[in-house]
């Protein structure tokens, strides 16, 4: 589990792409290897990925075809960043909400608005199957960082960012129309289809 709270940015430094697998080495800090074993999990832009190996330059993951076709980690180039963040520990404090790193699917980043010196807004597309799990002031997983929801409409909806969140992520400084990987929040997404389910077991949907 993680708790959508990014620890920072980092360079993809090695990328090999091969049949239905793409392995990635990422230039982790020194302080975030300390403790790390094979096995261990890391989300990279929300992904839960399991670390394979390590050497002085990077750590390295596999992304399975799956992996590539449902997330922007197929897009990825060597040079690109990405947003990471270490498993969560039973002593950390959960900063944001649960996340599982099992992304659903992309959006697409279609408007920045710096509204001042402190304050981006950013508005987001989705594909509209999911815009039912997504309300006002509810939580959001993008890439990796826990948010929450500022307006919804339509097929759209926005989230505000601080100054530490601009820093501390890839959102800071990301173009319109990059793609975005989408976690919704389990227990949103199990309440709307629980209510759904006994809504339709009953006729009234």
């Amino acid at each position: 589990m993680f708790t959508g709270i990014v620890q920072g940015v980092v360079e993809v430094t090695r990328l090999e792409a091969k049949n239905n697998l793409t392995t990635l080495g990422l230039a982790l800090p020194r302080e975030t290897r300390e403790g790390l074993q094979v096995g261990a999990s890391v989300a990279i832009n929300g992904v839960c990925l399991t670390v394979t190996h390590w050497d002085e330059q990077a750590v390295y993951f596999d992304a399975m075809i799956e992996t590539l076709r449902t997330t922007n980690l197929g897009s990825l180039l060597q040079g690109s960043e990405v947003n990471y963040e270490r498993a969560a520990r039973f002593s950390d404090e959960i900063g944001g909400h649960l996340m599982s790193g099992h992304v659903i699917d992309q959006v697409k980043l279609t408007a920045r608005q710096e509204l001042d010196e402190n304050n981006l807004r950013l508005e987001f597309t989705v594909p509209e199957q999911w815009m039912k799990y997504i309300f006002p002031k509810g939580y959001i997983g993008l890439n990796g960082c826990s948010l929450t929801v500022g307006e919804v409409e339509s097929n759209r909806f926005s989230v505000y960012l601080i100054p530490e969140t601009r820093r501390a992520t890839t959102f800071g400084t990301m173009p319109e129309g990059t793609p975005v990987n989408l976690e919704i929040d389990p227990q949103t997404q199990v309440t709307v289809d629980t209510v759904e389910r006994v809504l339709a077991q009953r006729g009234l949907a």
